[in-house]
């Protein structure tokens, strides 16, 4: 029997890390009131429900949830995810529910903020359960394909009888003004025989606060059907309702579709259908068996097994499964024509679940390889025509700056330049927030606060939507809204700080802990979501739950409970000890938790060292580093011991590094990612490849092809670190030089041979090959 792909590394590579879970569906039943034809669950290969309690009791909820809760503690996880699902969940009852809810507020809350949730298809949905959902603030989505004859298709009762009533009767009580708050919207599986945009009408007529389309569970060995002379049936359906969506002005947010648009942009998906993602999620069985996701029981019985279970084995030993390991490693995980793909960071290799086939396990493109292709082509924001294109400092790069930075190091203006540029980007990407924040009761003041703000004290604002993790946030809005807009607030609260204006809003407050952008963390002993901050000349007071503590940002860290941003002061602007924004793990490596003092003080010397070392042996970057260096994230140790880091195109101004032998080796990885921070920024607002070129070339620090865009990226840092080391004395320093030279040059040679840039690009790389040339 095959069995799913061990993850792919490099055989000389040391293993790496046990990533660790965020998100968990528990099984509360086995069981379901509908007999869906195409329902993976009950009438795939896997059967093993048959064997499986009906329902998950008391005991074994609670073991999972305490599992849950020291995972995340070990891992330092702000945030956990847990869905409860079937069956059909709703089957439990409306005590049983309740008792369930509880005990996962109880156990996990005090360790992260839980967001729980539930799929059903709402056919026992009364007034009684949605109190219980509100009362412990599980938001439901509802199953619904479509108009009665879409959804009865499929969704029927065992005797044939239609559910469709049913259906719109739960979704009409979550539209009560009582209980929208927990309606999370709608999710519907693709059928080819149903006009896609009756059926997106009809889900439009249910006022979901998002919809969810998904393609049915097929495999190599079980494909979809596709009508004859139809190449890409599937992606042809979800681009009719993609072309209508757009034309309505994006009324609703379609997961699916946002997640393609904001994988173009460089963003992350919202769904583990699409992009490289990685896919934290293991499913707890009603009996506390870990499995695989449980989509893979459409693959042959005993697929999603693990032999793991909550009452034996860690959330550590299950994230450590190949099954699911595999699931997390992004491009490393995926076939060999995958990896070679050029739409590969669109598509992902799609969902692990559609790429099996007897023989080869899970080592193959997705079933749906065409489809995909053809939705991340289709999806793909145009480039706006010259005309149309925004004015400003960010809307194009002279040659004198292009030419100017393609020699590797770029002056103080270049790079300052090159800020100006992320600055805009993020104030568009804020204000493209404003008519969604009008919808939230939150983010709304906020928004109203900070356009005051911005007209008032505008420098104040700039700080704020300069950090790196605001970008960050901004982005992660666009593929989820609903569950991030409300952190506008803070956003705004931190503004007004930084402006010492007098204002009151209330803010979320996420397991208890308000966060503010550039300032740090306030850490309420409350169970409210939310607080009220009132701020004057720079004092803040937050009430919440009865209590009320007030604070100065610029503090030290205090018994009240507020957590600073360490500043790190090498000379010039502040650089930011980032231990406390929730949006700062988005570099594929595992951030620390808050820093005990002495180990803050460590780092902030080691930095200030390193940025000092710059200055001195490397002063052709230090203008670089010091510009556009706003913040280092401390990362957990590598169990093997080496230096890693990171940087992200979507958290511009932020290095991730785990801790570094010294402050000479810290100095090359912030040169090195430094680069990457320019050549991101380069790339929002000048083209230096054709994106339409599918073409991939060998690099001499790879064994795989890579795209232009990694390419490009590598040299770029290569060219910076053989150049710190051509400064240093010593062998073992000129050895290190010539091996970063000669993979400079290879790359080099490799991208003006391929053809795929631009003239842009042409001179940018031919700037760089004149730099290596005249090195002695």
């Amino acid at each position: 029997m095959s069995q799913p792909s061990p993850p792919r590394s490099d055989p000389a590579a040391p293993a790496a890390p046990v990533a660790p879970l965020s998100q968990y569906v528990l099984k509360l039943t086995s069981r379901c009131d509908l007999a869906c034809d195409h329902c993976y669950v009950y009438e795939h290969p896997d059967q093993s429900w048959r064997h499986q309690p009906r329902v998950m009791t008391s005991a074994t909820v609670e073991a999972a949830a305490r599992r849950i809760g020291e995972h995340a503690a070990a891992h330092g996880l702000g945030t956990v995810r847990v869905v409860l699902h079937g069956g059909e969940p709703l089957l439990a009852g409306a005590a049983r529910l309740d008792r369930t809810a509880a005990t996962l507020r109880r156990v996990i809350g005090p360790v992260a903020r839980l967001d729980l949730r539930m799929q059903s298809n709402g056919l026992l949905l009364t007034p009684a359960v949605c109190d219980v959902l509100v009362a412990h603030d599980v938001k439901v989505g509802i199953s619904l394909d479509g108009d009665r004859a879409a959804n009865d298709r499929h969704r029927r009762h065992v005797d044939g009888a239609s559910s469709h009533a049913q259906v719109l009767r739960a979704l009409a009580l979550l539209r009560r003004p009582a209980y929208r708050g927990v309606y999370a919207g709608i999710l519907c599986t693709v059928d080819l025989a149903n006009d896609p945009i009756r059926v997106y009408e009809a889900l439009l007529a249910e006022q979901p606060p998002r919809v969810d389309f998904l393609l049915p569970h097929h495999n190599w060995d079980r494909p979809p059907v596709r009508p004859d002379g139809a190449a890409t049936p599937y992606a042809d359906w979800l681009l009719a309702i993609h072309r209508r969506w757009l034309e309505d002005g994006r009324p609703v947010p379609v997961r699916v579709l946002e997640s393609l648009l904001a994988t173009a942009a460089g963003g992350v998906s919202g769904t583990e259908a699409v992009g490289l993602g990685p896919a934290d999620l293991v499913v707890i069985e009603t009996d506390g068996s870990f499995e695989q996701v449980d989509s893979l029981k459409s693959a042959y019985h005993g697929a999603a097994a693990t032999g793991l279970d909550v009452f034996r084995h860690r959330v550590d030993d299950a994230a450590a499964h190949p099954g699911i390991a595999v699931r997390q490693s992004g491009l490393t995980g995926l076939c060999d024509t995958c990896r070679a793909c050029p739409v590969v960071e669109g598509c992902g290799g799609g969902l692990y679940t559609h790429r099996y086939r007897s023989g080869s396990g899970f080592d193959n493109p997705s079933v749906y390889c065409a489809d995909l292709a053809a939705l991340v082509r289709e999806t793909a924001p145009a480039p706006a025509p010259a005309a149309e294109a925004p004015s400003g400092p960010a809307d194009a790069l002279s040659p004198v700056v292009l030419d100017d930075l393609g020699a590797g190091q770029g002056t103080g203006e270049s790079v300052g330049h090159l800020a100006s540029i992320h600055l805009g980007v993020t104030r568009a990407l804020v204000v493209a927030l404003s008519p969604e924040a009008a919808g939230d009761p939150l983010a709304a003041a906020g928004w109203d606060l900070l356009v005051d703000l911005d007209v008032a004290a505008p420098d104040a604002v700039h700080t704020v939507l300069s950090h790196p993790f605001v970008r960050r946030w901004a982005q992660q809005c666009r593929a989820e809204a609903a569950d991030h807009l409300p952190h506008l607030a803070c956003v705004a609260a931190a503004a007004a700080v930084h402006a010492r204006a007098d204002a009151e809003l209330a803010v979320p407050a996420r397991a208890g802990l308000v966060h503010l952008p550039t300032l740090g963390v306030l850490a309420l002993d409350t169970d409210a979501d939310t607080a009220t901050l009132s701020v004057s000349r720079g004092e803040v007071e937050a009430r919440a739950g009865g209590r009320s503590v007030r604070i100065r940002p610029d503090e030290p860290e205090n018994p009240d409970g507020w957590r600073p941003v360490r500043r790190v002061r090498p000379g010039g602007r502040d650089i930011l000890l980032e231990d406390t924004d929730p949006y700062r793990d988005c570099f594929g490596l595992p951030p620390t938790g808050r820093l005990a003092p002495e180990a803050a003080e460590r780092w902030a010397a080691q930095v200030r060292r390193a940025v000092r070392r710059v200055d001195t042996e490397a002063e052709d970057y230090s203008a670089g580093v010091r510009t556009l260096l706003r913040a280092v994230v401390p990362l957990r140790p590598d169990p093997t011991g080496r230096s890693r880091s990171a940087a992200a195109r979507s958290a511009f101004g932020a290095v991730a590094v785990t801790p570094a032998a010294d402050d000479a080796a810290l100095a090359v990885l912030l040169v090195h990612e430094v680069q990457h921070l320019k050549l991101g920024a380069v790339l929002d607002v000048c083209d230096l490849f054709d994106p339409a070129d599918p073409r991939m070339l060998r690099v001499p620090w790879r064994d795989d092809p890579r795209p232009v865009e990694g390419a490009l990226h590598g040299v770029y840092a290569h060219l910076a670190v053989a150049d710190v080391w051509r400064r240093r004395p010593g062998r073992a320093a000129l050895v290190t030089y010539r091996r970063y030279r000669d993979w400079t040059t290879g790359a080099i040679d490799a991208l003006l041979d391929l053809g795929a840039l631009t003239e842009a690009g042409e001179r940018f790389v031919r700037r760089m090959r004149a730099t290596v040339d005249g090195w002695p």
